[in-house]
């Protein structure tokens, strides 16, 4: 019985001593990437990489209600779900699978996750790459080494903002002419000095398969349809099955990894980062006039700036970006559409509370657009172990877009649509 009594003892204070070493000490938040290295010395390798967003969000802040505008409802819904790995088993060649889910919801959830295509993961990017020198890497597959900004090859992994600015106006040829921002063809990459390049030359989906399926969104009328590759020229030739599209960028200080195409949104103070980045985006022959019954070419030209530097008590961010959009006249595709748009971002991490304010806004004036939409963003991040897991609230807000909004008011008047968001994102 004694004996018996002096083990309990003994394990009730290791157990106490224990407890008050855990409360006394920090808890490790030192994160290692989820690599297999096959060889010694770690060169080559396979790296996994696996990522959560889970979202709420409140309804459209514009529905009307007995005293004005109402809260009506929260929803919950998966963001995104995703994996990827890429191998590198020789410094000549990479090979990369991605492969997953994007928002789904109550909606569109099944009873057994088989019969709509919401809970269905599919592929998003599949390539592989050779080096053939020291600038210059040629790549192929579905991919996402893309013109014409920054933001247009963002990862989704690390944004300074809750999400990708909407209207998608980077994203522009999401779901129009490629499948969620990736296109399949031959890329070519690679960077001499501080000057880095990408180039692509692409193929469109079906435009029958893309959004809208090339009809036009604008309320000033135009006889442009944006499914010139579905259609033959008079020569009963097929065209418009080409897009070639590029990034330049110069870094004026740090230089960035150009292993994986996706650009960082915020280093949080890790990287003194100063960029100049041009792009562009064509489609020749990739409209067609139902008036004229003739082809137009889609041409896009681009501009931005990035910053993003380390300050005494945290970093500062900040990105701006000019695109002038050309697919004929007063077309107005389903992101964007021939004029002019404009964006900007800024925000500010304190280190000390692990939290980074930011405000985006943009501003656009699309011929076919009798009103110049806008869009406003103003949240916050909580860095729970930087971008691994954090926390982010955020207010959007576009307005005089009838596309987002989902038509007009009884006035005639474009709708707005107004959001809460909150997000929870972890990524291994």
């Amino acid at each position: 019985m004694r004996s018996k009594l002096l083990i309990a003892i003994a394990v009730l204070s290791c157990t106490t001593l224990w407890a008050q070493e855990q409360t006394n000490s920090e808890p490790d938040r030192t994160y290692k990437p989820l690599k297999l290295n096959l060889n010694q010395d770690g060169s080559k390798y396979v790296r996994f990489i696996l990522w959560n967003q889970i979202w709420a969000t409140t309804n459209n802040l514009n529905t009307p209600g007995d005293d004005g505008l109402e809260l009506t409802e929260v929803n919950f819904s998966l963001r995104r779900s995703r994996m990827l790995a890429f191998a590198q088993i020789s410094d000549r060649f990479l090979i990369l699978t991605h492969f997953g889910l994007n928002n789904l919801s109550s909606a569109n959830m099944s009873s057994l996750g088989n019969t709509n295509n919401g809970p269905q993961l599919f592929l998003h990017d599949a390539w592989g790459e050779f080096k053939i020198a020291d600038y210059l890497f040629v790549g192929g597959g579905l991919h996402y080494w893309k013109g014409m900004t920054r933001l247009a090859n963002q990862s989704t992994l690390n944004f300074m903002t809750l999400d990708a600015p909407r209207p998608f106006t980077h994203w522009h040829s999401l779901g129009v002419t490629d499948q969620f921002a990736r296109h399949i063809g031959v890329y070519f990459k690679g960077d001499i000095g501080k000057f880095e390049y990408r180039l692509a030359i692409n193929n469109p989906i079906n435009s029958d398969n893309a959004l809208g399926a090339g009809r036009h969104y604008g309320d000033v009328g135009s006889d442009i349809t944006y499914n010139g590759s579905n259609i033959l020229d008079e020569d009963g030739d097929a065209v418009g099955n080409m897009i070639y599209e590029g990034y330049f960028k110069y870094a004026l200080m740090d230089k960035e990894s150009m292993k994986l195409p996706y650009y960082v949104g915020t280093y949080m103070g890790k990287k003194k980062m100063l960029n100049i980045g041009l792009g562009f985006f064509a489609q020749p022959n990739g409209t067609y006039d139902t008036l004229k019954l003739e082809h137009e070419n889609v041409l896009h030209f681009a501009g931005d700036i990035f910053f993003d530097h380390p300050v005494s008590g945290g970093a500062v961010n900040a990105y701006a970006s000019v695109q002038s959009f050309n697919y004929g006249e007063n077309y107005m595709s389903r992101w964007a559409g021939t004029g002019i748009s404009y964006y900007g971002q800024a925000g500010y991490y304190y280190e000390k509370w692990k939290v980074m304010p930011y405000v985006s806004y943009q501003f656009a004036q699309y011929d076919g657009l009798n009103d110049d939409p806008s869009a406003v963003n103003v949240g916050a991040n909580y860095y729970v172990n930087g971008h691994h897991a954090k926390i982010t609230a955020e207010y959007m807000g576009i307005y005089n877009n009838f596309i987002e909004g989902g038509g007009y008011d009884v006035d005639g008047d474009p709708e707005s649509f107004q959001q809460f968001r909150l997000q929870l994102h972890i990524f291994l």
